[in-house]
């Protein structure tokens, strides 16, 4: 099917349903692990399972609902839409198909995403329940060829060669650090770099090692195809990362040097294993400071 036609039955689709009110978000906020319950703060909300929408593919991954939530969100009853739950790759589904939500989005009048994620701190000063506003990114797998914007451009969303050297807008970072402020938020927040790996897998030692060195301060699988969708449509970008887990980064332990000092027993190399119960523990635990920090952030968006 030719990929504007898809998106004008799923816009289609998703108008036939929604009240007026709610026909044009202002705001696309997509949740991810453990974070669905940003979607708890909208008021007067329609949700459409994902299941049902035509182009959507299921959500497998445990802590994503699998549901598209419109409503009304902060004091100024900003109408929004609310992904709880993504998509992502190493489920087996395409970019196209992972970043549709998105293209829907700013056709029905989005002009404003905030996505958020469960990411790995990289950078030593991270501990687990601190948050990152992303300020850059690092797309390892589009380095290598698998990239969101590759084929036939579509040109009538934005460009063949999409600059991204402002991704991650400068205006909505500082709005946000000064929410935080006068919410007298204590939690740690950080700016910093995140690297998109496909996954599902957690980084081995040497590849966390690795991507310190070449600058990510978090690491995660999801996040970035979205946004270089959303750039290429014109869409502005708060882009929001919550450390879940430290990365472990010492060399897995020498059975020859063991040997050497007349060890003969399993080693154990479990310790600060990433595992996902921990994500959407530590998601869990911080995201009563998020939902208060992202609701007032929409509630100051001009």
């Amino acid at each position: 099917m030719d990929p504007l036609e898809q998106f004008e039955i799923t816009k289609s689709y998703l108008l036939d349903r929604l009240p007026k009110e709610l026909s044009s978000p202002k705001v696309l906020i997509i949740c991810g692990s453990g974070l669905g319950g940003l979607a708890d703060l909208l008021t007067d909300n329609v949700s459409f399972d994902y299941a049902d929408i035509p182009g959507f593919k299921a959500s497998h991954v445990p802590g994503h609902k699998g549901a598209l939530v419109f409503g009304h969100l902060g004091s100024k009853s900003t109408p929004v839409m609310c992904m709880v739950g993504r998509f992502h790759y190493y489920e087996g589904h395409s970019f196209f198909s992972n970043t549709l939500p998105v293209r829907i989005a700013k056709l029905l009048g989005v002009t404003h995403l905030i996505v958020t994620n469960a990411a790995g701190g990289l950078n030593s000063l991270y501990k687990p329940g601190d948050i990152m506003v992303i300020d850059d990114h690092i797309n390892f797998p589009g380095l290598a060829g698998q990239h969101p914007l590759r084929g036939l451009n579509l040109d009538s969303f934005g460009p063949r060669f999409l600059p991204l050297s402002d991704a991650y807008d400068f205006d909505l970072r500082l709005k946000f650090f000064k929410i935080i402020k006068e919410l007298g938020i204590t939690r740690n927040v950080y700016e910093g770099t995140y690297c998109y790996v496909s996954g599902p897998t957690f980084e081995t030692r040497a590849e966390c090692r690795m991507l310190q060195t070449i600058g990510a301060d978090a690491v995660g699988m999801s996040t970035v195809p979205e946004v270089i969708i959303a750039r290429h449509s014109g869409i502005k970008v708060l882009g929001l990362s919550l450390i879940t887990n430290a990365a472990v980064f010492t060399k897995p332990p020498s059975a020859k040097q063991a040997l050497i000092n007349g060890l003969d027993s399993i080693v154990d190399q479990t310790d600060g294993m990433a595992s996902h119960a921990e994500v959407l523990e530590n998601a869990n635990n911080a995201a009563t400071d998020l939902k208060k920090l992202i609701e007032h952030f929409v509630s100051n968006l001009e």
